[in-house]
């Protein structure tokens, strides 16, 4: 423990004198830093797919400085330190486990999690899908909101229903493509069609997000091998039929 807080301390000391003597960072708000934020999250997100334990370890260093920067910057102007922060993290983490810090009971993860949602009610937030980042990507955000409305009860009871709910939404999308319907119709079809398509994947245990940056990386690398292919071959991909670039495609996928 000794050595951590010893870690912490430093990181603390090094963030008080750049913030005194470098001009850039002199120069950052807490504005300016967002965009670099999201940005070292999403170099983690990549990090944790690829499952390189180094690169995670240096991820999570730089989304820590962020952290420390934003509470440095505060503190200037004395609206919270570092300390603030964890502290009010702790409070909050306390309050939120009464399983673990009360005489609350608890089965499972889910009785945890609907627990979870009924406390943040009570501490005043409105609605229990007021906590869902706006900014968040729609695909998360969509997982999101399944995610909280299943804590409080509303949701399916069998997978097969969530299926059968796909299949609903995805002939109402037919229809309206072959109806040839205005655009803001298919389009509002075809978002109740990934709508529920997550929320099967929800059933069957399954990170929509995850899943779709997987099939990405899979076709990133199949398209690449194409291309690496038809430049050995002398070809341009503009110049190649689909048929002998199937060839190659087909190829790829036995990689």
């Amino acid at each position: 423990m000794q050595e951590k807080l010893k870690a912490f301390e430093r990181l603390l000391i090094i963030m008080d004198e750049l913030r005194e003597q470098c001009p850039w960072d002199k120069k950052q708000t807490i504005e300016s830093l967002r965009h670099l934020t999201i940005e070292e999250t999403y170099e983690l997100s990549d990090s944790i797919l690829d499952k390189d334990m180094l690169n995670i370890k240096k991820e999570l260093g730089d989304v820590l400085l962020h952290i420390v920067f934003y509470a440095r910057i505060a503190s200037e102007t004395n609206e919270f330190n570092i300390a603030d922060v964890i502290n009010s993290l702790c409070e909050k983490l306390i309050s939120r486990h009464p399983h673990i810090y009360g005489d609350v009971k608890v089965e499972n993860e889910e009785q945890v999690k609907e627990n979870w949602e009924k406390l943040k009610l009570k501490e005043g937030n409105k609605s229990v899908l007021g906590g869902v980042p706006k900014s968040l990507p729609a695909l998360i955000k969509a997982s999101r909101i399944q995610e909280k409305a299943r804590a409080v009860g509303f949701d399916w009871d069998k997978p097969e229903q969530v299926w059968e709910k796909v299949q609903e939404e995805i002939a109402e999308f037919k229809h309206e493509v072959e109806q040839k319907a205005t655009k803001d119709k298919v389009e509002a079809e075809f978002g109740d069609v990934l709508f529920s398509l997550i929320n099967y994947a929800r059933f069957n245990d399954i990170n929509p997000e995850d899943a779709l940056e997987k099939t990405n990386r899979k076709f990133i690398k199949r398209f690449q091998y194409l291309e690496s292919e038809a430049t050995k071959a002398g070809k341009q991909l503009s110049d190649m039929t689909l048929a002998e670039m199937d060839v190659y495609w087909n190829k790829a996928k036995e990689l």
